[in-house]
C-alpha cells in the first residue's frame, strides 16, 4: 500500500477521530446499557414486569382500562402490551389530563395497578433519548446520526491503517504485547482488538443510521425491493364519525380478533392512532419463532372495533423484513444472550477507542515536540 495513501487516511482517521470522540463515548455507553435494557430494568423494576401470583382467569382488558379511567383520571389509551407468558404483567401506556403520558403495570388476574410512572422519567427512555438525539430533540439526531456515519469511515480507515506492509508481519498484528511500554500497549489494544470487533461494530453503525437517516433507510429498501416506495403502515379510519356504540369489550374485542387472525402464540401489541384520520394498529409477534420481531400487523376501526385489513409477517416486502430486523441487529438481541453479550463487549471496547486514540496522538505529539527542541 503506497506511503502517501496511508498517510492521507491517517489524517482523516486522526481529525474525525478528535472531531468525534465525545460523541462516539456518549453513544458506546448508552448504547452498552440499551444492550441489556429489559433485563436490568427487570431486575430494578420486578413489578413492572412479573406477578406475585397467577390467577385462575385473566380479566378483560377494558376491566383493567376502566380502572385506570376511574382511579387516575386516564382521558386516552396510547399503547397497550399484553404478553402470552402468565408471570407476566400487563403494561398500559396512556395520558392523563394533563396530557402527560403515564407508563402503567397491572395485575392482569385482578386489574390492580402494580406500578405507575411518567413515561419521561423511565430510565431507559432517558437513556435512549441520550443514545438517538443527546436530548436535543431532531439537531440531536442529526449530530447523532453524522457522528454514527463518520464511525463507519473510521472503522474502515482504521482497518486500512492496521493492515500492515508486509503479510509476515501479521501475526504481530493480532496479538497485544502486554508486557511492552505503556504506549506500545494502548497502540496494540487499539488497533488489535480494533481488528477483532470491526465487522461487529460496523453491522451495529450501519443499522444505527437507519435510526437516524431516512436516506439510508430508503437506500435499504431500494437494495431489497428494487424501490424506495413501501406501503403506509398506517390505515385511514373508515368510520368518520363516533357511533356511540355500547361495546363494553372494546380493547379485547380486538385482542380476540387479532389472537384470532394469527393463530400462533405470540405478544400481542394495540397502538391506537394519535391523529383523527387513522385505524387501530395491533402487532401480534410470533414468539415460536427464534428470530424476533417476526410480528403480523391488524388495522381495526377505533370505533367500531371492526377488523379493516390483516398484513402477516410473510405478506412483508424483504425491505418490511430487514427493517424489523434492524433493532434486535443493532441492539444485539438477535440470537439472545450470546448475541447479547458479544454486542455488550464490543460497545464497551468502542467506548475506550476516543480514550486510546486520543493518548497516542498526545503521544505522538509530545514525540514531535521534543525531536523539534533537540
Amino acid at each position: 500500500m503506497k506511503k502517501g495513501f496511508k498517510k492521507t487516511v491517517g489524517f482523516v482517521h486522526l481529525w474525525l477521530g478528535l472531531g468525534s470522540g465525545l460523541i462516539v463515548f456518549i453513544a458506546a455507553l448508552t448504547g452498552s446499557l440499551l444492550v441489556f435494557e429489559k433485563e436490568i430494568d427487570k431486575a430494578i423494576n420486578p413489578e413492572y414486569y412479573t406477578v406475585s401470583t397467577i390467577g385462575n382467569s385473566k380479566k378483560t382488558i377494558d376491566f383493567c382500562t376502566d380502572i385506570l379511567q376511574q382511579q387516575y383520571g386516564i382521558k386516552k389509551i396510547t399503547r397497550i402490551y399484553t404478553f402470552n407468558d402468565p408471570l407476566r404483567t400487563m403494561q398500559i401506556l396512556a395520558k392523563d389530563s394533563d396530557k402527560k403520558a403515564q407508563f402503567f403495570s397491572i395485575d392482569p388476574y385482578t386489574g390492580k395497578v402494580l406500578a405507575t410512572t411518567p413515561q419521561e422519567k423511565r430510565f431507559f427512555v432517558f437513556v435512549l433519548k441520550i443514545h438517538r438525539q443527546l436530548l436535543l430533540g431532531d439537531t440531536g439526531q442529526i449530530i447523532m446520526g453524522t457522528s454514527c456515519l463518520i464511525f463507519v469511515i473510521m472503522l474502515i480507515s482504521g482497518i486500512i491503517l492496521w493492515w500492515p506492509k508486509k503479510i509476515k508481519n501479521l501475526k504481530q498484528r493480532l496479538t497485544v504485547k502486554w508486557g511492552a511500554s505503556f504506549k506500545r500497549v494502548n497502540w496494540d489494544f487499539h488497533s488489535t482488538f480494533g481488528f477483532y470487533s470491526f465487522l461487529i461494530l460496523l453491522v451495529i453503525s450501519l443499522t444505527g443510521l437507519s435510526f437516524a437517516f431516512t436516506w439510508f433507510q430508503d437506500g435499504v429498501y431500494f437494495l431489497a425491493d428494487g424501490t424506495t416506495k413501501r406501503p403506509s403502515a398506517k390505515v385511514k379510519n373508515p368510520t368518520k364519525t363516533d357511533p356511540k356504540l355500547n361495546n363494553t369489550a372494546f380493547y379485547q374485542s380486538i385482542y380476540n380478533k387479532a389472537d384470532s387472525i394469527f393463530p400462533y402464540t405470540g405478544n400481542i401489541q394495540i397502538r391506537m392512532p394519535v391523529d383523527t384520520i387513522n385505524s387501530i394498529l395491533v402487532l401480534k409477534e410470533n414468539t415460536e419463532k427464534t428470530i424476533p420481531n417476526q410480528s403480523s400487523a391488524a388495522y381495526f376501526d377505533k370505533y367500531t372495533a371492526e377488523e379493516i385489513e390483516a398484513r402477516p409477517y410473510e405478506s412483508f416486502s424483504n425491505g418490511d423484513k430487514i427493517k424489523r430486523l434492524n433493532y434486535p441487529i443493532h441492539t444485539g438481541s438477535i440470537y439472545g444472550l450470546p448475541t447479547k453479550i458479544i454486542a455488550f463487549l464490543v460497545s464497551l471496547f468502542a467506548l475506550t477507542l476516543p480514550i486510546t486514540g486520543l493518548l497516542i496522538w498526545l503521544g505522538k505529539k509530545k514525540k514531535r515536540v521534543q525531536k523539534s527542541n533537540a
